[in-house]
Parts: structure tokens; C-alpha cells; sequence
């Protein structure tokens, strides 16, 4: 399995939380919403501007722009 950053996916691809890193208050917002290491996650949409993507993971689809998104680190 490569380690990449969940910006990296490609629509539909799926990858597996390893590690989020980054500021503490987007670290910890990620970690409420029940992205925690291990989580399956994967880009569903891209929005015209391509920034934010929405990610399907735990059952919801959620809006993660780049700059957060680069913090999310995956194996796929």
C-alpha cells in the first residue's frame, strides 16, 4: 500500500485513514466527525471551482477543502 494524502484520490477511489496532522482545531473537527485512523474515505464530488471535494466516509458526505484535505494522510 503507497501513503498518499487524501487529496490525491481520484473520484471514487478509496483509501484508509493512516494519520491526520496539521492545526489542532481542523485536526480535531475531523477526529468529531468520526474521521479517525483507519476510516474509510472517498472523494464522491468536486465542486466547478474544484475546491472543496466531498468525501463519503462513516455514512456521510462531507465538503474538505484542499488545504485540510492534504492533512488527511491515507493508504490505499
Amino acid at each position: 500500500m503507497k501513503v498518499r494524502t487524501v487529496n490525491e484520490l481520484e473520484i471514487g477511489e478509496i483509501g484508509v485513514v493512516t494519520k491526520i496532522i496539521g492545526e489542532e482545531t481542523i485536526k480535531r473537527r475531523l477526529l468529531d466527525l468520526g474521521l479517525i485512523e483507519g476510516t474509510g474515505i472517498k472523494p464522491v464530488l468536486i465542486s466547478p471551482s474544484g475546491d472543496p471535494r466531498a468525501f463519503e466516509f462513516r455514512g456521510s458526505l462531507i465538503a474538505i477543502r484542499k488545504e485540510d484535505a492534504k492533512n488527511i494522510m491515507i493508504k490505499v
